[in-house]
């Protein structure tokens, strides 16, 4: 099926890293006309940004204890993921196995040469072949649309204005700051927990938008969205039942699943890197409509 965006999703997200940009090149603005020379710190954060855009699927693999699995151990999980790649036109990702009572699936890597898609195998247990494709195709949806490397680069400018934080933490906390200096010292301390607020409130956005648009590729790579609809149902019904603390083992991941595993109700969902259930199957209900052409 042909792969067809939805421009008003995608105008969002662009939005969004304009947003983004602006309030970059404006707290670098702020930074020289304050004499503060922190090109150190920049430098620093371009090393980690860099770290994990090239290491981003061996940490994931090594925090969530996932493991890379040959096609003679799960060969039909294989056949599945190459016959989605096929149909999505995508080169075939190394494929992982994750131990865990979460029913979940990820993807990470910096490229499609380089992606690893995974699945817990609770939940692969919970779902049938049909919704179990839709979830792996959700995951290469991210793959096709170089999800990890737009959120590396939208990710760039928070790094920076929390180790700017952190650095003023640890000079203050050391006297370092003199009073000549100090004065600057804390407005750029207070522009930089504003900027940190901000862009991480826009990255949060920008994952929502991205996880819309994964749902929207699942949709058309399967051409099946109510098999997504039912799997995002049935795992989110499976999570709500699961004791707090096994939630709490996984929650550092949250922001790489498909459906976050939240040990509590008191997230808002302006700060949740996935939306609302609702909204997801609302959404998919809207691709249906257009893949039906009514």
């Amino acid at each position: 099926m042909k792969w067809k965006r939805d421009w008003g999703l995608t105008a969002r997200v662009w939005f969004t890293g304009l947003l983004l940009l602006l309030l970059y090149l404006v707290f670098m603005t702020i930074l020289l006309a304050f004499g503060v020379g922190y090109w150190v710190i920049i430098l620093l954060a371009v090393g980690m940004g860099l770290i994990q855009y090239f290491f981003s699927d061996r940490i994931v693999l090594w925090s969530t204890k996932a493991r890379i699995i040959e096609e003679s151990e799960y060969p039909g999980l294989h056949r599945m993921v190459e016959k989605l790649c096929k149909q999505a036109e995508l080169q075939k990702p190394r494929i992982a196995i994750m131990p865990s009572p979460v029913p979940n699936a990820f993807a990470t890597g910096r490229s499609p040469k380089h992606a690893v898609v995974a699945c817990t195998d609770s939940l692969m247990r919970l779902l049938n072949q049909d919704e179990l494709e839709a979830v792996l195709a959700h995951e290469l949806a991210h793959v096709k649309n170089r999800d990890i490397l737009t959120m590396t680069l939208a990710s760039f400018i928070a790094m920076i204005a929390s180790m700017i934080m952190q650095s003023f933490f640890f000079s203050a906390l050391f006297g370092g700051n003199n009073r000549e200096s100090g004065g600057a010292w804390i407005i750029v301390w207070i522009v930089a927990i504003v900027v940190y607020a901000v862009s991480t409130l826009l990255i949060l956005a920008l994952s929502r938008y991205r996880e819309f648009a994964a749902d929207r590729g699942s949709a058309q790579i399967t051409g099946n969205p109510r098999a997504l609809i039912s799997a995002l149902t049935k795992i989110n019904g499976r999570i709500d039942v699961l004791p707090a603390d096994v939630k709490e083992r996984v929650e550092g991941a949250n922001a790489f699943y498909i459906i976050p595993a939240l040990s509590g109700n008191a997230v808002m969902e302006l700060l949740s890197t996935h939306p609302p259930l609702e909204k997801r199957i609302a959404n998919l209900q809207k691709v249906e409509t257009e893949l039906r052409g009514y």
